[in-house]
């Protein structure tokens, strides 16, 4: 009897020291954009997705990558501090591609989740 109380309160030592960690948690406001139509001409267009560090610990975005050399994101290399915002800024090229447009930007933290897939789709009018 005197084990078992010994391996329970061992469990619950161990247990709340599990849960007692600090974590960073990233979540967006919003992970998908639709630019519309875009023209050709007019060059880069860029929208800013916003998140916040909802967890208890410093976020760090450790990398951000797009699936096409057309897309640019520009991440924060400063960890984000518990309860404040952060900004990830995707830049589409549509030079020389005309037509629909859907890319995926990967962005990978040290907190949960640890990978992020934010969208931007739209469409490319071509120059006339």
């Amino acid at each position: 009897m005197k084990r078992i109380f010994c391996l329970m309160i061992l469990l619950l030592c161990a247990t709340s020291v599990l849960l007692a960690q600090k974590k960073a948690e990233i979540e967006f406001k919003q992970t998908k954009y639709d630019f519309h139509e875009i023209a050709e001409e007019n060059g880069d267009v860029s929208h800013v997705f916003t998140f916040i560090n909802k967890g208890n610990a410093p976020l760090i975005i450790t990398r951000a990558s797009a699936n096409c050399g057309c897309t640019k994101p520009e991440y924060p290399v400063k960890p984000v501090a518990p309860g404040k915002e952060g900004q990830i800024k995707v830049t589409y090229q549509p030079k020389g591609r005309p037509g629909s447009f859907s890319k995926n930007i990967y962005v990978y933290t040290n907190g949960e989740p640890e990978r992020v897939v934010l969208l931007i789709t739209g469409t490319v009018i071509p120059k006339p």
